[in-house]
């Protein structure tokens, strides 16, 4: 008798970078870090 293990489906190797690299929309969320501060410098040095 011969026996069989049925193996489950493979992944897809790109959903799995995908997943590890936390990607999401490509539209734009709000400013960095970076950028507010250097926002907050401007104003500062305008008043």
């Amino acid at each position: 008798m011969k026996v069989t293990i049925k193996l489950p489906k493979p992944r897809n190797p790109l959903a799995v970078r995908a997943r590890q690299r936390k990607a999401g929309s490509h539209k734009r969320s709000e400013p960095s870090r970076q950028v507010q501060k250097q926002q907050l410098a401007r104003q500062r040095w305008d008043d």
